[in-house]
């Protein structure tokens, strides 16, 4: 790719994120607000759905298709990209992960809440 001073800021800008998140406590904070965000993204997804009962079936397989491609994408880049020496993951791929764990969780838990 060619070197204009657009990539180079972002660049820039993507090696300070990568480095002010190397901090174990910022890293958990931010999949932990990743999670939280899922979770409410997974409960305002099913009660706007709800409202209008004709988009049921298409959100749910909407939601299945993206849950679907996530996994797909996280898991195939760790098996590529995993080592013995560097076993973590991308941050980015981290935080998509539990951000579609989170709202499968809610979705979980509204399933649990209606069938009660």
């Amino acid at each position: 790719m060619q070197q204009t001073r657009l990539n180079s800021i972002f660049d820039v800008i993507g090696n300070r994120v990568e480095r002010l998140f190397t901090n174990p406590w910022r890293r958990i904070a931010l999949l932990l607000i990743s999670l939280l965000f899922g979770v409410f993204m997974g409960s305002a997804i099913s009660t706007t759905t709800g409202q209008a009962a004709n988009w049921d079936v298409i959100v749910a397989a909407i939601l299945l298709l993206i849950v679907e491609t996530v996994s797909r994408t996280v898991y195939s880049f760790r098996a590529k990209f995993s080592t013995k020496e560097n076993p973590r993951r991308g941050l980015f791929f981290d935080v998509l992960n539990l951000f579609k764990i989170g709202v499968m969780y809610s979705l979980f838990l509204e399933a649990f809440k209606l069938g009660s």
